[in-house]
């Protein structure tokens, strides 16, 4: 693969690690849980509307890849999954391909089953969600953002929602904030730390409209986030190197959409997508690094040649020190990739 770089000498490249045509899919979740990727669902091929109903567990200590035979996993794409517990891999809305769901399905990992929980008294779900976020704010809730709506009819604003998980009770419960959010779909979300000490906490919405500018879900004053050690310190410190190649700029990418986006510490790197700017080869290969360490934050671009690269509809998923890239199509938007990359910076 060719190296991407900068002018600052910086270079970066996904290198292969793992090949699986179980893995080939985009649109999927795929989550992090014990140290092992679970991916549910998502499409087999650019023009299907049925999504998979399958779970695939990648091992990314041996690379392997195996089908999970649980019995009841939910037929979803362009959903999002969430890990509560350290046991239950929790996945809500999404496309079933007949209609938009807001639903919770739950993996129960130590079981090997699926379990479909119910909406405890009072849940105010959304119409239905598709393309939308779901991130992890403590381990009983989840903070959801995105435009709901049917096949027909969607909000003009993005919604934002709170939504309690009950492990014990297998329920779930929506609550709707206040606020509104522009209309946004095929975004990403990071919950990252404010450059103030101490630190508090943001919900940034990245894309998904034709926007440049980081939209804000949710803010939580200092103590109220758990604050965890760095699970990547080594990155974290590479990403840190990296960014010092160049600039900086307070405008980051424009009408970006299905692109991946993992937080590292105070940096969220997004990459590829699809973008909305322009009408012919539309899909990306490029690696934007958001750093929040400093006010204003600053975002720093890092582009590549390599049309090899280019992916639309995948996940990006952090263990042991590394970002992995899972899935996605390729450059023509409609081949899956059965590859899993890493992320290789050289500084």
């Amino acid at each position: 693969m060719a190296l991407a770089g900068s002018p600052g000498g910086a270079g970066w490249t996904w290198r292969p690690v793992a090949r699986d045509a179980l893995l080939a899919r985009a649109f999927h979740s795929c989550t992090e849980l014990q140290g092992r990727f679970y991916l549910v669902g998502g499409l087999p091929g650019g023009g299907a509307t049925e999504p998979s109903g399958d779970t695939v567990v990648f091992d990314p200590a041996s690379g392997q890849a195996v089908q999970l035979g649980a019995q009841g996993c939910p037929r979803r794409s362009h959903h999002d999954a969430a890990p509560v517990g350290g046991r239950w891999l929790c996945v809500v809305g999404g496309w079933d391909g007949a209609r938009r769901l807001a639903t919770v399905a739950a993996l129960d990992t130590e079981r090997g089953v699926w379990e479909a929980w119910s909406a405890a008294p009072g849940s105010r779900p959304p119409a239905g969600l598709s393309s939308h976020t779901c991130t992890r704010v403590s381990d009983r809730e989840l903070r959801v953002a995105g435009r709901e709506g049917g096949t027909r009819t969607q909000r003009r604003y993005g919604s934002i929602y709170t939504l309690r998980l009950d492990p014990g009770a297998r329920t779930y419960c929506y609550k709707e904030e206040g606020s509104h959010t522009a209309s946004r779909s095929g975004h990403c979300a990071a919950l990252l730390p404010t450059s103030g000490h101490p630190p508090a906490h943001q919900l940034l919405l990245f894309g998904g409209c034709n926007s440049a500018e980081p939209e804000v879900a949710g803010h939580w004053g200092p103590g109220k986030i758990k604050e965890e050690p760095p699970a990547a310190p080594r990155f974290m410190e590479q990403l840190a190197r990296l960014v010092s190649t160049q600039q900086g700029s307070r405008q980051g990418p424009r009408g970006l959409r299905h692109h991946s986006c993992s937080v590292v510490g105070p940096f969220a790197v997004l990459f590829g997508g699809e973008t909305l700017t322009r009408t012919r080869d539309t899909i990306c290969n490029d690696l934007y690094v958001y750093d929040t360490r400093k006010s204003p934050s600053l975002w720093f671009h890092f582009s590549s040649a390599d049309h090899g690269l280019k992916r639309v509809g995948h996940q990006t998923c952090l263990w042991n020190d590394q970002l992995y890239l899972v899935g996605g199509f390729g450059e023509d938007g409609r081949t899956p990739r059965p590859q899993v990359c890493v992320l290789d910076l050289f500084i």
